[in-house]
């Protein structure tokens, strides 16, 4: 009896404490967290005019990861993305020239990367409640780049055309089959539980490439592609709740 007496008091006085001095309601120790997302690859590069990317051509990507808890602040995660980037010069209108050169491309991805996770407020180990991140780290993607320029109108541009030198110079090129990228974004997860949360994530890849989408010469040699991601998904963390064994508090 003496001993459970004890042990309660010193819970409240441990809840107490925590209720004073901590506004996260840490009691999830957690120390994995899964992941799996499906959102979008947005490619930026020669064949769209936008400088934010072609939203127009965007392609799917399914997103798995498994990361471990450094701190209240800190994860570190492994990623596994698997999509398609893809862009094609007949989905814009302006300007007028890019219906007649005419390229597209479709490239299958599969991009590895390992990531840090700085989570500014501390919330890695909350029970509930918004956790926005900020992140960044290195990878490698896979490829497997399919140009296509059959619908190059060669007469609106002439014989003696540079675009007809590019192609011939970029047809010559053999494509990268391997890219190093460093994805860099930010993303924000809403625990619904100790265990299960939602969240959204925005990943900028940061790389040194111009033949993503199998064209260089005969589009933009002096700008490199690049390409980025959104996503939606779910998170189940696993760890103990409570190494103390004390009622939950909840805010």
């Amino acid at each position: 009896m003496m001993k459970s007496i004890l042990k309660a008091g010193f819970c409240v006085l441990i809840i107490l404490i925590r209720t004073q001095f901590t506004s996260g309601a840490q009691t999830n120790m957690a120390k994995y967290q899964f992941g799996i997302s499906a959102g979008a690859f947005i490619y930026q590069g020669d064949l769209t005019p936008s400088a934010i990317g072609s939203y127009r051509t965007s392609r799917p990507v399914i997103s798995l990861f498994a990361s471990k808890f450094v701190s209240a602040s800190l994860a570190l995660r492994g990623n596994l993305a698997i999509g398609t980037l893809g862009g094609n010069d007949a989905a814009y209108d302006q300007p007028e020239y890019r219906k007649q050169r005419n390229f597209n491309f479709q490239t299958p991805i599969a991009e590895l990367s390992g990531i840090a996770e700085w989570n500014p407020l501390g919330r890695n180990y909350s029970a509930r409640g918004f956790a926005p991140y900020l992140f960044a780290g290195g990878g490698i993607g896979f490829l497997r780049i399919k140009r296509d320029y059959s619908g190059f109108n060669a007469a609106n541009f002439g014989e003696g055309s540079e675009l007809i030198t590019g192609i011939n110079a970029d047809v010559q090129h053999s494509t990268p089959t391997i890219i190093p990228v460093v994805p860099v974004g930010i993303g924000l997860r809403y625990y619904l539980s100790d265990k299960i949360g939602i969240g959204a994530e925005t990943s900028y890849r940061i790389m040194s490439n111009d033949y993503l989408d199998g064209f260089s010469q005969a589009a933009n040699p002096s700008k490199g592609d690049h390409y980025h991601s959104h996503t939606i998904g779910v998170v189940y963390r696993i760890g103990k709740r409570n190494l103390l064994d004390c009622p939950v508090v909840s805010y």
